[in-house]
């Protein structure tokens, strides 16, 4: 007994010392994340119940920048509508594109090494650089689009100039950038996939889109969910190639006008930082609650699969 109370005190005091030691190494973790993360965010909430212009002492004013928000401004319901416009037109066609770029990569062909390393050049590239050379591309006179569609006879598109055409060079430029992240993390998930379940439904006669749709999609439907909530999340954060392509004033006739944009001008332009703060915060609620519900119906469908 004297030896098994010696062996059980050696291992209890064993396992105090490496909770110690890892208690330790995680500390300058936590202290990290509550000093740029956690102080932040809570600076940001006590903010929005302020008015503050960063020089003179926050002024409590209560709810009021929430109440200016949804009653009497009306570029908040502008910028809403052109986020939410600028969400739908590029989660789509981003997911359709990464989809059909994934698949293309996974196929088992020569030099297939060289094009998923080009896949990679939009995310190393600085989003601002990137973004004027293609703000060169849509100029109205001698710009590489305009110049293609003379060839067919089609008058110049006035790109960046009319509200509509600035919202959908924008997407087209975000839908470029998102692509490479979003065809990544599907052809990690692909590749993922058995290769005995293709292999069985190639013996039983299905070619290949019916077992891209029958077999490669149902697996990798939690990836799927996951490049739409980071696809969300970085459309309602949308402002570099926004403020770079149409300005910081958001664009023509406001086209342009996105959440980014108008936290922005309200932070920095306007030196209200306190109401930028309470556009933050409405901001965060609006992708929690759309995060939540797109786990809850990814959760759903998996427990009825």
């Amino acid at each position: 007994m004297t030896a098994e109370a010696g062996r059980a005190r050696r291992g209890s005091a064993l396992t105090r010392r490496k909770a110690a030691a890892g208690r330790a190494f995680i500390a300058p973790n936590l202290l990290a994340v509550l000093v740029f993360l956690l102080f932040p965010l809570a600076f940001s909430l006590y903010l929005s119940f302020h008015h503050w212009n960063m020089f003179d002492p926050p002024e409590y004013v209560g709810i009021r920048n929430y109440r200016r928000l949804f009653t009497g401004d009306g570029l908040f319901y502008r910028a809403l509508a052109n986020t939410v416009i600028f969400t739908v037109a590029t989660i789509v066609p981003t997911i359709v594109v990464s989809l059909a770029v994934a698949a293309a990569l996974n196929a088992k062909v020569k030099g297939i090494g060289f094009f998923r390393s080009v896949l990679f050049l939009p995310l190393v590239a600085s989003t601002a650089a990137m973004t004027i050379v293609w703000g060169f591309m849509f100029n109205t006179d001698g710009g590489l689009f305009n110049t293609v569609l003379g060839w067919f006879g089609v008058g110049p598109v006035r790109w960046l100039s009319d509200p509509g055409w600035a919202l959908a060079s924008l997407c087209l430029v975000s839908i470029w950038k998102s692509v490479p992240f979003a065809a990544a993390v599907l052809l990690a998930a692909m590749q993922g996939v058995p290769e005995d379940l293709h292999e069985a439904a190639r013996i039983d006669g299905a070619g290949g889109p019916r077992r891209f749709w029958s077999v490669t999609l149902p697996l990798i439907r939690p990836a799927l969910g996951f490049v739409f909530v980071i696809s969300v999340i970085n459309s309602f954060q949308a402002f570099d190639q926004a403020y770079v392509l149409t300005g910081g004033n958001g664009g023509p006739e406001t086209g342009t006008y996105l959440f980014g944009i108008m936290l922005f001008q309200n932070a920095f332009a306007f030196n209200d930082l306190g109401y930028a703060c309470a556009l933050a915060w409405v901001v965060f609620l609006l992708l929690l609650a759309l995060t939540y519900l797109q786990l809850r119906l990814g959760r759903s469908d998996t427990e009825e699969g």
